[in-house]
């Protein structure tokens, strides 16, 4: 079940909104401001951010930027005022829609359903981990906002652990996807490469091994 987070501090079309997405079969989570929001992005992950313009605590052009540099998640802004200079700010912040108040709850639900729909034929190129970043389109590592050069191995490496969310990765499974048979009772060339991906990464280091079967990333503390 896909799981939408909605945004929105006027309790009335809150409910509204809530209920015709859960209808539509939505897992919904509802919130009525900026910092309840960024509360529910840290601790779980939503297929898609219906968020208000205008937010208390903190607004929504705000929050559409902390989720940016953690996430690609598809974002729908909601406004009751259809401004140029809004519009443009938002699709710089890669804003997926802008949907107006006025517009019907069907409507909205069958735009959510459409972008949900490419989403998921579009595989993520840009993923996240703590302030670690890969990039697919441009083959770049970022860490705390600072690039990092990988060789194309290192990176498919790394994509392959941020990719798993946390999970156990194994070395045969690397092994197997990314080198050619030849390699495959070879795990010690995956070890290596690790080594060389922590030696680059330094304090942004978040691998951890998992003795006898591969490697898994951990969130710092």
């Amino acid at each position: 079940m896909k799981q939408i987070l909605v945004v929105e501090d006027n309790e009335d079309y809150r409910e509204l909104l809530e209920n015709y997405l859960s209808e539509a079969g939505f897992a919904v989570t509802a919130v009525s401001d900026g910092l309840k929001a960024f509360d529910a992005i840290e601790n779980r992950e939503f297929n898609l951010i219906i968020l208000d313009i205008m937010l208390p605590k903190i607004d929504g052009f705000t929050l559409c930027e902390l989720i940016r540099k953690k996430s690609e998640v598809p974002i729908v802004m909601l406004t009751a005022k259809f401004s140029e200079e809004d519009q443009l700010r938002g699709y710089q912040m890669k804003v997926d829609e802008y949907i107006s108040k006025t517009t019907s709850m069907p409507i909205i639900t069958s735009k959510v359903e459409a972008i949900l729909r490419r989403a998921e034929k579009q595989p993520e190129q840009v993923l996240w981990f703590n302030q670690l970043s890969v990039d697919k389109n441009t083959y770049t590592v970022t860490a705390d906002g600072s690039t990092l050069e990988f060789t194309l191995k290192e990176f498919e490496i790394l994509y392959e652990l941020i990719l798993a969310k946390g999970k156990v990765v194994t070395r045969k499974s690397l092994l197997s996807k990314l080198w050619d048979y030849e390699y495959y009772e070879d795990t010690r060339i995956v070890d290596t490469h690790i080594k060389n991906i922590r030696k680059k990464l330094g304090d942004s280091d978040c691998i951890e091994t998992v003795r006898g079967i591969g490697y898994k990333l951990v969130e710092k503390t």
